[in-house]
């Protein structure tokens, strides 16, 4: 499938995302991201990996958590700083504020951390550019 800026379920997906459904925000970009081929599919897979750290840090899955957050980092970090209009290093930058607790943990598990609402992000979406 060639990819489509304007594909009702990235609206939805952010939409679920911001509002902390992170496991029906998964499903959503899941549903987008198996249709795809070119190099936005490795995107949605980091907006994916975005919504499973959340939902893994939220039940205190902090391993989990924080694997997927490196994840996330490697597959959307090439995007920055916009792609078709989704802010990414303000999403990047929000997310190192959500995890960096956690991320400073290097060695053993991380016992004793929450995931701090104040400091959840939320994706922001510009207008879609042209070229997009």
């Amino acid at each position: 499938m060639s990819f489509d800026p304007n594909d009702p379920r990235i609206d939805e997906g952010l939409r679920l995302f911001n509002q902390q459904e992170f496991f029906a925000c998964h499903d959503v970009f899941e549903d987008l991201w198996s249709e795809l081929i070119g190099p936005e599919k490795t995107f949605f897979q980091g907006l994916i990996h975005a919504a499973v750290c959340l939902f893994h840090f939220e039940g205190t899955n902090l391993s989990g958590a924080r694997k997927m957050y490196s994840s996330f980092r490697i597959y959307v970090s090439d995007f920055a700083p916009d792609f078709c209009g989704i802010a990414v290093q303000q999403l990047l930058d929000d997310m190192a504020y959500c995890f960096e607790e956690l991320a400073a943990v290097k060695s053993g598990y991380p016992h004793g951390l929450t995931l701090k609402p104040e400091r959840i992000p939320k994706i922001v979406r510009k207008p879609i550019p042209d070229n997009c």
